[in-house]
């Protein structure tokens, strides 16, 4: 069994978007043990999606696609597909009756053209969508000697991949040869880059291994995904203990969490007491990352750890000085100062940072790496970081470009 994905969008063929869901929905086959050997995009039109439908059901078992399913005139997915199975599009009045209720909800009539919404291939079956207008499109198709499976999903990636949890990923593991339980989880890191950790994980990360091992990288954090299969849970979940030790040990503190844990998380938890900051170069970065950690702290019914935040841009004020500062102003056990912008000795720039506390202060110099866009947000991550781990290792700052 393969697939194909399809992203449908003018503002993706134009350039004008970068397409992400295509990666995301790749990865997610791929834990299914569904390999993807080909993605395709088109444009909003007629001909381009009857032609890319066409090529994708006379080569791929399974062809999931995204976008072309909103209300205006040139969302034409449903078309497309009406097109391509040589069916007539007909009235879903339970989906008619879902999108009427989410206006209703907000005391808005229903639009005539989000009618459209709820018109289906005939024969095809409905994905819910809890989270829109825009129910998905599951429908079998012939097509050059064989029987393919389309998911027809929305673009929008808050939409579309609660609609692939919930109902796609469940049907296509009833379409595998062997029945399994799958099960996931994920390891976070923070401290390398992609390129980095996967050399110092041999032989975890490739193809066919079980379980498989998958590995993202998104804003300098490293996600690496366990996706294991097997008869039952219990089985599945000695495969993920057995792979997820083995990355620990060849890891070390490179690892801050699992799951939804996020740096900012980690570094509440390890804060040796209060915590308080003082930024001049990141402008702010670090205090919103801990501050909604904060939140989520208070949400679990935890302690508060972040006291507050400084922040100075411009200032001349050193990175010590700055992580004194923020320790008074808020009456914080530990301080973390980021000095402003500076060179290391080879020209390259840096930024300093600190940490004051009962203990002294520890400071570390973070040469910026990834653009004009990334550089200063990593940063702030770095140090942040530094608090994680109390001050006393220094973050691998030139991995993380």
């Amino acid at each position: 069994m393969r697939a194909e994905v399809i992203a449908i969008g003018d503002e993706l063929v134009t350039g004008q978007r970068l397409d992400t869901n295509s990666r995301w929905l790749s990865a997610e086959l791929a834990v299914l043990g569904i390999p993807v050997v080909f993605h395709t995009t088109a444009a909003d039109t007629l001909e381009a999606g009857v032609e890319a439908f066409r090529i994708a059901t006379g080569r791929a078992d399974v062809v999931v696609a995204t976008g072309g399913l909103g209300p205006t005139a040139d969302d034409l997915t449903r078309d497309v597909l009406s097109a391509l199975a040589g069916r007539p599009l007909v009235l879903s009045e339970p989906s008619l009756q879902a999108i009427e209720a989410r206006f209703a909800t907000r005391g808005m009539p229903c639009p005539e053209s989000n009618r459209r919404q709820a018109m289906f291939p005939e024969g095809s079956r409905v994905i819910p969508n809890p989270n829109g207008t825009a129910p998905g499109i599951d429908l079998s198709v012939d097509g050059a000697g064989r029987r393919s499976r389309v998911f027809a999903l929305p673009g929008v990636p808050a939409e579309m991949k609660p609609m692939w949890e919930a109902t796609v990923a469940p049907a296509l593991v009833t379409l595998l040869p062997e029945a399994a339980t799958i099960l996931q989880r994920s390891i976070k890191c923070f401290g390398a880059g992609e390129s980095a950790i996967e050399a110092m994980l041999p032989d975890i990360v490739r193809r066919g291994r079980d379980p498989l091992v998958g590995i993202t990288a998104h804003e300098a954090t490293i996600t690496l995904r366990i996706a294991a299969r097997g008869r039952d849970d219990a089985e599945c979940q000695d495969k993920i203990a057995a792979t997820e030790a083995l990355i620990r040990e060849c890891l070390g503190p490179l690892v801050f969490g699992v799951e939804c844990e996020e740096l900012e998380d980690a570094a509440l938890a390890a804060a040796r007491g209060t915590l308080a900051v003082c930024e001049i170069a990141t402008g702010g970065a670090a205090c919103a990352l801990l501050g909604q950690a904060e939140g989520r702290r208070r949400d679990r019914g935890l302690a508060g750890v972040f006291r507050g935040g400084l922040v100075r841009p411009g200032d001349s004020l050193a990175a010590s000085d700055a992580a004194a500062l923020a320790r008074q102003e808020f009456t914080a056990d530990v301080g973390l100062g980021i000095g402003g912008l500076g060179l290391a000795a080879d020209g390259r720039p840096v930024v300093r940072f600190a940490i004051d506390s009962p203990a002294g202060t520890a400071t570390v110099d973070h040469i910026l790496g990834g653009g004009p866009l990334l550089a200063l947000p990593r940063a702030a991550k770095a140090a942040i970081d530094f608090v994680r781990r109390g001050g006393a290792v220094q973050p691998a700052s030139e991995a993380v470009r």
